[in-house]
């Protein structure tokens, strides 16, 4: 308990690095479409896949056992091509809603995505939620209206009308498939292994978004004039990208996917003082509000654990929480407790001198007398 308060800071600033990371695909996007009027998100995309493809699926390649991807491919591929493609059409679907629609409007059904995975995990992943976070989420979409009305305020609501349904529908679309992304993923790093998962996101990810590509996109890519500046701001959404992909799993295993997205509501905010400098937008106060008001939700919501029925019940019946698994010298997968009641076992599973044999199982000790 006492490292709690600790775990909490830790968690808080891990999700603040993630919203920054979104803040720099953010401003390479913006830099991307202003000063080069470049409209490529197929080819950021297909960038950032790949990336995850030569490190996270190469990494699959060298592993022995059921971790190796010809393993994972032979029973799962279906599923990962699903994943693949749920996150791949994800991007795509907010980067064009874009045309269509209002940016007031799409920061605020992005917001979507928060309810939706809530009620993915109540039945997928038997996550239940108190009043407290509920009321924790209230808060934090508080803070995103706050900013919404600033921007209002200032006059800066830009984008599209040519047809807002249609770009709202897209929005929606996209944070529903985000939703089902993030819960694959928080599944997969808690009970499977994070480089899995970033190493299927990476093969698949790379093989639909460089078809999508190729049939989306190549007229634009033939014309673009390549300068020094366009290879800096694709390198750096790149990299932003990557890093945000390799990180958030970890963020995510330690609280869950839900909790990240809230911490994820400050990207806007992050990008919007960015913009005070680099694109010269209007300040508000509103927006000093608004990110207190998301911290607060964030913090109250990471404050009160969610229960987890089917972890108490392993518990109970004498399993383990993935969270906490560990590898034994023998390559066993368990518990620290698991663990070392089995070497305890083998250390102390010997007939004493009286003619009495010790055993440890399940964590019990069993004294069994022998005739003599």
């Amino acid at each position: 308990m006492e490292r709690y308060p600790h775990m909490l800071l830790k968690t808080l600033l891990m999700g603040q690095g993630l919203s920054a990371l979104i803040c720099g695909t953010a401003v390479t996007s913006q830099y991307l479409a202003s000063a080069f009027h470049l409209d490529i998100p197929m080819l950021q995309s297909f960038i950032n896949y790949t990336l995850l493809f030569l490190t996270y699926t190469t990494a699959l390649l060298f592993r022995t056992g059921d971790g190796n991807i010809l393993q994972i491919l032979k029973t799962k591929w279906w599923k990962y091509i699903l994943l693949g493609l749920a996150d791949v059409e994800a991007n795509y679907a907010v980067v064009k809603a874009y045309q269509y629609t209002t940016l007031t409007s799409i920061q605020l059904l992005d917001c979507f995505i928060i309810p939706v995975l809530m009620i993915l995990s109540w039945f997928f992943l038997k996550a239940r939620y108190r009043v407290i976070h509920f009321v924790a989420v209230c808060v934090c979409l508080a803070g995103v209206g706050a900013m919404v009305g600033a921007d209002l305020l200032a006059g800066r609501d830009q984008g599209s009308t040519s047809n807002i349904l249609l770009g709202d529908g897209l929005v929606i679309l996209s944070a529903t498939l985000y939703a089902i992304s993030n819960l694959c993923q928080e599944y997969t790093v808690k009970n499977l292994s994070r480089v899995e998962f970033l190493g299927m996101l990476g093969l698949f990810g790379t093989l639909i978004s460089g078809i999508q590509l190729a049939v989306l996109e190549h007229v634009q890519i033939a014309n673009i004039q390549w300068t020094w500046q366009i290879v800096l701001l694709l390198s750096g959404f790149g990299l932003c990208m990557y890093t945000l992909y390799s990180c958030m799993p970890l963020v995510v295993k330690m609280t869950s996917a839900t909790a990240v997205n809230l911490s994820l509501l400050t990207a806007d905010l992050f990008s919007l003082f960015c913009g005070l400098f680099l694109f010269q937008y209007s300040f508000s106060g509103l927006y000093i509000v608004s990110l207190v008001t998301i911290m607060v939700g964030f913090i109250t919501f990471n404050a009160v654990p969610t229960p987890n029925p089917s972890t108490e019940l392993q518990w109970e019946e004498g399993g383990y929480d993935n969270q906490a698994a560990e590898v034994d010298e023998d390559g066993q997968v368990g518990s620290a407790f698991d663990i070392t009641c089995e070497h305890e076992r083998k250390e102390k599973s010997q007939t004493s001198p009286r003619g009495k044999t010790h055993s440890l199982e399940n964590g019990r000790v069993v004294i069994s007398s022998i005739e003599m």
